[in-house]
């Protein structure tokens, strides 16, 4: 059997982070806190926004603490207050998404509080909360995560991370597999993958960056992907959906982990990301940047792709 991995900074993080929030909000530095409590199940963790210093309290950080806060700065901004700045709990995956949001002017930083927290990982979304993190139960994104210190952040707890386990890459791992294979057989693989995808559309509502009030595939004049699930409305809206996400794509893997169909959206995504980091050294980190390799053009580009 595994043993655990040690946890118990987790304990050390959760202090840290009740303090600082209780803190700001007596002082008035901030007007809320986005954050994890404790939910229902026992072990895991929900997300929660506070405005009141005693509520405190209820801030926890520990290996269930997978969701992408950032999330909460753009589908659900319209509820939280806007009369001061925002304090938020990040990790290193959801930092990248903040910076990524800042630098298509969806957030300020002045605006946020950044509080980043050291992440040894969190669980796959296959293991139980009660489990513990074991070389078994850690999300595989963590296994190739680079960023388990944010950078860059208002505050860090100051708690020494335990040294990584040597891990699998599994998506290096299955990359590397599917590059190996004929196109042909790429293709029939991928269109395996999204003929079960039954357009819930979760991948969507999770991610950070689908900030738009309508989607453009919602739009039925003119219609722009086949809103039924269907083959090839299927193979369209998720092509278009890695297209749009190549180059802003943090690696949270939300949209993975709420994958009723287990489509492996996050090997899609960083196949994108490893292409875009060949063709034109760049990825997304922790520096804000206003242009993407997508949206603009150099005349060094590579073109040979055109025909």
């Amino acid at each position: 059997m595994t043993q655990p991995i040690d946890t118990s900074i987790y304990i050390a993080i959760t202090e840290a982070i009740r303090d600082e929030a209780k803190r700001l909000l007596l002082e008035g530095q901030v007007s809320a806190v986005i954050g994890y409590a404790g939910a229902r199940r026992k072990g895991s963790a929900q997300p929660v926004i506070i405005s009141q210093a005693e509520d405190a309290a209820k801030l926890i950080f520990s290996p269930a603490s997978v969701n992408n806060l950032a999330l909460y700065l753009t589908k659900a901004k319209k509820e939280i207050p806007k009369n001061g700045k925002i304090g938020i709990v990040v990790k290193g995956c959801d930092l990248k998404a903040i910076v990524g949001l800042m630098g298509e002017s969806q957030l300020k930083r002045e605006e946020l509080y950044l509080i980043g927290v050291p992440c040894a990982g969190v669980l796959a979304s296959t293991a139980q909360p009660s489990t513990g993190l074991t070389a078994e139960t850690i999300a595989p994104k963590c296994t190739e995560c680079n960023a388990h210190l944010p950078a860059g952040c208002d505050y860090v707890p100051n708690v020494q991370l335990p040294a990584p386990l040597q891990l699998e890459e599994k998506y290096i791992a299955e990359i590397t597999r599917l590059e190996a294979l004929t196109p042909v057989e790429r293709w029939a693989y991928w269109k395996e993958q999204f003929a079960k995808c039954i357009k819930c559309y979760a991948c969507r509502q999770v991610c950070p960056f689908c900030f738009c009030e309508q989607c453009l595939c919602d739009r039925n004049k003119p219609q722009m992907v086949e809103s039924t699930p269907r083959p090839a409305g299927n193979t369209a809206w998720h092509i278009v959906r890695a297209m749009h996400l190549a180059g802003r794509c943090a690696g949270c893997a939300e949209c993975e982990r709420v994958c009723p169909m287990d489509i492996p959206l996050n090997l899609l995504n960083r196949k994108m990301a490893k292409e875009l980091k060949e063709l034109y050294a760049y990825e997304a980190g922790f520096e804000v940047n206003d242009k993407g390799p997508l949206s603009t053009f150099d005349e060094k580009d590579d073109q040979s792709f055109i025909k």
